[in-house]
């Protein structure tokens, strides 16, 4: 068995994080589910859900495990959309997001927690106008292949 190691190298590495788009379905309007940053960057912002994985963590339990940390839900099957990686998209450094897609049943209760100050539903119609990194784009993104894929 290999031992656990410190790995340096001499160039930078970035960041990777996972980000959770959860949908419901309310009286034929979609709604998405979102938390308040309750630090820096983006603090007082609305984004998704998300965060960073751990070392030894597979990308889809970072993201439920992330969801249920931020917004108390848990159980929500999450399927991988797309991996974002725009420089510049986070102010702290060069940021990896892989994006999750998820449909809640929409009577679930939310319990914002960890970092998030608040969680909320917002129709992908009215989204709030202080938004986060680029998740404003991923939700209209996000949203669009909803459609495409429903419809296919």
């Amino acid at each position: 068995m290999a031992k656990k190691g410190r790995y340096i190298y001499e160039w930078p590495r970035p960041m990777v994080t996972v980000d959770a788009a959860v949908f419901r379905l309310v009286k034929k309007d979609t709604q998405i589910l979102l938390i308040k940053r309750g630090h820096e960057p983006y603090k007082d912002c609305w984004s998704l859900p998300g965060g960073f994985i751990e070392m030894d963590e597979e990308l889809e339990d970072a993201a439920a495990r992330e969801l249920k940390e931020e917004t108390g839900l848990a159980g929500i099957k999450l399927e991988q959309m797309r991996t974002y990686g725009t420089v510049g998209r986070d102010p702290r450094g060069r940021q990896i997001s892989v994006v999750f897609r998820g449909i809640a049943k929409g009577e679930e209760t939310l319990k914002a927690g960890d970092d998030a100050a608040e969680a909320k539903w917002f129709s992908v119609k009215k989204l709030p106008r202080k938004m986060g990194f680029d998740h404003r784009e991923i939700i209209q993104e996000t949203q669009n292949q909803r459609r495409v894929k429903s419809k296919g």
